[in-house]
């Protein structure tokens, strides 16, 4: 197989653990030991145990970006670790570690999971489709995404400093008369701090960054406190990658249905809440008197990011950033709920 096509199908061990553990787990609940198998299903025999298509499938459903024609190749590397799971299998019964307690709790852990997940899966399932006019609403709504889409080349100074120290470099980068004399205050004062170059989208720069980003002219500065001191990032260049109206559609479309499942979501679980009878015991009693978090909502980068994707547009690949710079919490790779 070549090689490109074996990176493509490649199904690591970390990720078809907790898939194929579901499976079993999900396969030992509904008793299909109990269940003769129909021909054709089996596909390997590991001893006295067979391994069925339906277990290659179930895995199968879960990976993205498979193509049709690399299905059979995806397919046999998925046998080969239902296999080297089976036996681990059969020497984890033969050793009784399915008593044990820490396994027998995670096993139980994920039930739940998977149970209250089918579950709110079911409420988002009631989310409306948004119309027309709602799609084009929202792109209309937010054009440095979209229509004024641009590509930041952008430099960042990261620099360590005690609180009371920030709101002093604001100052010295607002007088100074270019970067590399504000550079020079750093190392003439004894400052640690690191730089390097980046190159974001609209879409990959923090929502509360790209107001501001969008008014700057090339050479220009923003300042911004971090948690171990400041940042700082100068615009180099820019240039203009739009995104249009029918390319993003079906990714705002997708974008406006999960945030309605979201909504959905919360809201009864905000119900539940509120019919149950919960009783918090102990030290969690006085911890309870805090609000909940709310979870997350979406982003309207999320949409962008995956418009821009679905549109192909190539990004060089950006630097990692430093701490206190471009927050990665909020480079945002897709959709979807969790």
């Amino acid at each position: 197989m070549p090689r490109a096509v074996q990176k493509a199908v490649r199904v690591g061990p970390w990720l078809l653990v907790p898939l194929l553990s579901a499976s079993l787990m999900l396969a030992s609940c509904s008793g299909d030991k109990d269940t003769k198998k129909s021909a054709g299903q089996t596909v390997a025999r590991v001893n006295k145990e067979e391994l069925t298509v339906h277990q290659i499938n179930f895995v199968l459903s879960q990976q993205r970006g498979i193509r049709p024609e690399q299905t059979d190749a995806a397919s046999r590397q998925i046998l080969e670790r239902l296999i080297d799971q089976e036996l681990a299998l059969q020497k984890a019964g033969e050793q009784k570690l399915d008593r044990d307690a820490r396994v027998v709790a995670q096993l139980e852990a994920a039930r739940r999971e998977i149970i209250a997940r089918a579950y709110f899966d079911r409420v988002g399932d009631a989310a409306p489709k948004p119309t027309n006019d709602e799609i084009k609403k929202y792109y209309d709504d937010n054009p440095a995404l979209f229509a004024q889409r641009r590509i930041y080349q952008l430099q960042e100074i990261n620099i360590e400093a005690t609180p009371d120290k920030v709101q002093g470099l604001r100052q010295v980068l607002q007088s100074a008369k270019s970067v590399n004399e504000f550079v020079q205050h750093l190392r003439d004062n004894g400052y640690r701090f690191s730089g390097n170059q980046v190159v974001r989208g609209a879409e990959q720069v923090p929502m509360n960054l790209l107001e501001s980003l969008s008014k700057m002219s090339d050479g220009q500065t923003l300042f911004n406190a971090a948690p171990n001191g400041a940042s700082v990032l100068v615009l180099v260049g820019t240039r203009a990658q739009p995104v249009d109206e029918k390319t993003a559609r079906p990714a705002i479309e997708q974008f406006l249905v999960n945030d309605r499942k979201r909504r959905l979501i919360a809201d009864d679980l905000k119900a539940l809440r509120q019919a149950a009878d919960i009783q918090y015991m102990g030290k969690f009693a006085e911890a309870a008197k805090e609000a909940v978090p709310a979870a997350a909502a979406p982003t309207p980068a999320d949409v962008a990011a995956s418009a821009v994707g679905a549109a192909g547009a190539a990004l060089p690949p950006p630097a990692a950033p430093a701490s206190g710079a471009l927050d990665t919490k909020t480079i945002t790779k897709g959709l979807g709920l969790k």
